[in-house]
């Protein structure tokens, strides 16, 4: 075998094994270092460096080098407007036969301090994109030859398509990394929402909250006050993910701070101004939270509430449907708006309906709205029943009807019936 032919073979098995670098599960500094010297041994030059474009500053960074020092690396900025990288970018291999004495070559003191005479630069591409430039240096004048450039061609292609993969690669573990943060998230916005409805004596409360991501914006709780009292606040923030959910948790701390023990009209009222006040202070333009906040006294039998802009509560009684509407603006837009709170009485066998929009708003793959109509025919026919089965059986009749489509708004329903527990079916 003739030597030119040996070399031939080796410079072959040398490209091969860069393949190996497009495929493996590498970082991009990793990459960037095995590829700049895997190209001096190839070529069999003295020195490699790889800059890639930086889109923002228009400039190309240096980002790996092989067989030069850290004075040269550091010798000075090169863009890509420098004459010779616009070359490369169009295509061309740009040969430098002796940088000492070439008007291309911006630094030419460093160049020969590190004892570099000729310089081969190719682009590196991807996609017909240029994404940054493979140099080669070798002490010699006039080192390159065409056989020279067809090598680093073949290596500036297999760089260009293993940089690009480090960066998917890079991007595929920083998704991997904010996925568990969401999912962590996620879990510690289902502890927030109450596992359980609290047990009050004449009461049956089921609740539960269904998010359209891993976290959302929906958000109820209760607080009981004395042994016949029990507050039940359900609110809504506008947005869905991540920055919905951590308003969400801002204000529900907010919401038990505020909530003070009492179970009085001006109670109430002082505990909306102070959260509206609160949001005010903490949205942004575009940005509110709607919340039905009420006080069931099951001692009274009454329930005291004001609606800050949030879906009707609905109180089912002999079969008719009333909202309770009173209250005012959504939370966060105006400090001084202003609230009404209503008391009405309740009597045994009265059903209590709280939900958030995403439950009448569920489409199905018509773009049909399930609406409120229908969650107030499905509740009518299940009013007998405990609150947990006419939760269930809610939600049974609105899946039913939207099928698979995808919903893109968080549900929340709150169900609480009034009396004694032996007056509903099957408890």
């Amino acid at each position: 075998m003739s030597r030119k032919t040996k070399r031939q073979l080796e410079r072959d098995e040398q490209i091969y094994q860069l393949t190996t670098l497009v495929a493996g599960d590498f970082s991009l500094q990793e990459v960037l270092d095995k590829l700049a010297e895997a190209a001096v041994k190839i070529v069999g030059v003295k020195a490699c460096s790889i800059r890639l474009l930086d889109e923002q500053t228009n400039d190309l960074k240096m980002r790996s080098t092989y067989g030069l020092s850290e004075q040269y690396r550091n010798k000075g900025p090169v863009t890509k407007d420098d004459a010779v990288v616009k070359a490369a970018f169009a295509g061309e291999a740009v040969v430098l036969d002796d940088m000492r004495v070439d008007d291309r070559v911006k630094y030419k003191e460093a160049t020969i301090t590190e004892g570099l005479v000729s310089q081969l630069t190719v682009a590196m591409r991807f996609r017909n994109k240029p994404i940054g430039v493979l140099r080669l240096y070798s002490p010699k004048p006039k080192c390159f030859d065409e056989d020279d450039i067809q090598l680093a061609r073949a290596v500036a292609s297999q760089c260009a398509v293993a940089i690009t993969n480090a960066k998917l690669y890079a991007q595929r573990i920083e998704g991997a990394r904010m996925a568990e943060q969401v999912r962590l998230a996620a879990h510690i916005q289902r502890r927030m929402i109450p596992e359980k409805a609290p047990w009050v004596k004449g009461l049956d409360i089921a609740a539960t909250y269904i998010p359209c991501f891993e976290v959302g914006g929906d958000f109820y709780d209760f607080l009981q006050i004395g042994r016949s009292c029990v507050a039940v606040a359900i609110a809504d923030v506008i947005g869905k993910g991540v920055p919905a959910a951590l308003m969400m948790s801002l204000f529900r701390g907010a919401v038990r701070a505020y909530s003070d023990g009492t179970s009085s009209k001006d109670a109430v009222w002082g505990i909306i101004s102070k959260l509206n006040k609160m949001m005010c202070q903490e949205c942004r333009d575009g940005e509110f939270v709607t919340l039905f906040y009420a006080i069931i006294d099951i001692k009274d039998m009454t329930i005291t509430y004001c609606n800050c802009g949030h879906e009707p509560t609905m109180l089912i009684r002999d079969g008719q449907t009333m909202g309770l509407e009173k209250g005012g603006i959504v939370l966060g837009v105006e400090a001084g708006a202003e609230y009404e709170i209503e008391t009405r009485p309740l009597k045994d066998g009265d059903c209590l309906l709280f939900y958030s929009d995403g439950l009448i708003d569920a489409t199905n793959f018509d773009g049909q709205l399930w609406g409120r109509e229908s969650l107030l025919q499905t509740a009518k026919k299940f009013t007998n029943d405990s609150a947990e089965q006419m939760l269930g059986n809610i939600l049974g009749y609105r899946r039913r009807f939207v099928g698979l489509a995808r919903q893109v708004d968080d549900t929340s329903i709150i169900v609480v019936k009034i009396g004694q527990a032996k007056t509903w079916n099957n408890i």
